[in-house]
């Protein structure tokens, strides 16, 4: 698989494959799953080429990241990039929330029943980092991001989570990766502008923009990734998909942002897939090849549930797509005319 050479801020080296593995989907956000198929997923991952695993104690509430690590702890360290976050502390004894219906943060149908409590705090993020390491069965983390201190997860209180993110996991993380205890920092977000107010705010090694890059939802080439550039910031992106229905395409049941996709994006969709077919392409491999083209971005960080998901994905970041369909998607109107082609 194809690499790209990144140096941090503190003179540490990453090489990342341009494609990463995801560990959302194994925290069990639409379906609880079975251990082995989920450990054998990560091993897939690597068997195929990944090197880079991107997880969260989020996840599952902690299982994405211990199904991470058991799915790793035959392979040599040296030869992978992990990242995981912070920004929620896992309570083993807690009782675990409702879901907030005023934000549009999903849950999980399944993983561990800890309870998780938001802290953006200088000693929270060290907790934080403390678990993901006894989580995971790793000595040391490569990326920590700061994760969903958005509008997305935080509603109205998403200003203060910001403050007290810069005041005190910003502080702490700064720490890590001037002791070289990390090599990277950096935050995981749902919405450009927040990405575009972070970035403002702090001096970060990578960003993870989730589903503001896609085939669907181009918000964030105007501002963000001109910044990203500018501050020499490397870009992971995730949620290509868009929660789903840029890879099953148009069909009864599309999620779209983890919910229903509505009627306009259910169209929005068959006319790219249209464009697609017309150059003997699936909107699937068209989702995960248009977003690698990007100069800022380091790599495309994919999902899976499966071995044979882990499979298709690369099979299709790796298949040839024609020049000329990203020219026609901007005829169309269905790509911004500023983003780089393939």
């Amino acid at each position: 698989m194809n690499t790209r050479q990144f140096k941090t801020r503190n003179g540490s080296e990453l090489s990342f494959t341009t494609m990463g593995l995801g560990m959302g989907p194994i925290g069990e956000i639409y379906e609880v799953l079975d251990e082995k198929t989920a450990i054998a997923t990560v091993e897939q991952a690597y068997r195929s080429g990944i090197r880079l695993f991107d997880t969260s104690p989020h996840y599952g509430n902690g299982i994405a990241e211990a199904r991470l690590g058991a799915g790793l702890r035959a392979v040599p360290r040296d030869q992978i990039v992990v990242s995981t976050k912070i920004g929620r502390v896992m309570d083993p004894f807690g009782k675990l929330p409702e879901r907030n219906k005023e934000v549009f943060s999903p849950g999980f149908v399944g993983g561990y029943s800890h309870a998780p409590r938001f802290d953006y705090s200088y000693d929270g993020t060290m907790r934080s980092v403390e678990h993901s390491l006894l989580r995971t069965g790793l000595s040391r983390l490569d990326i920590l991001l700061i994760h969903d201190c958005d509008v997305w997860t935080h509603g109205a209180d998403a200003g203060r989570r910001f403050t007290e993110a810069m005041d005190g996991a910003y502080r702490a993380l700064d720490k890590l990766r001037s002791e070289k205890t990390v090599a990277a920092i950096g935050f995981g977000i749902n919405e450009a502008d927040t990405c575009v107010k972070f970035a403002r705010a702090g001096d970060f090694d990578l960003a993870m923009m989730a589903g503001r890059y896609t085939l669907l939802d181009q918000t964030g080439v105007a501002e963000f990734m001109p910044i990203a550039i500018e501050k020499k910031m490397g870009v992971m992106l995730a949620g290509v998909f868009n929660s789903g229905i840029l890879a099953t395409g148009a069909v009864p049941g599309a999620k779209f942002e983890y919910g229903a996709a509505p009627p306009e994006i259910l169209e929005r969709v068959r006319k790219i897939e249209a464009v697609c077919a017309k150059h003997d392409t699936s909107i699937r491999r068209a989702a995960i090849q248009f977003p690698m083209a990007h100069p800022a971005v380091v790599a495309v960080v994919l999902g899976a549930v499966k071995p044979s998901e882990v499979e298709s994905n690369v099979a299709d970041a790796q298949a040839k797509v024609p020049a000329a369909l990203w020219s026609d998607l901007k005829a169309a109107g269905l790509l911004d005319a500023s983003a780089p082609n393939v």
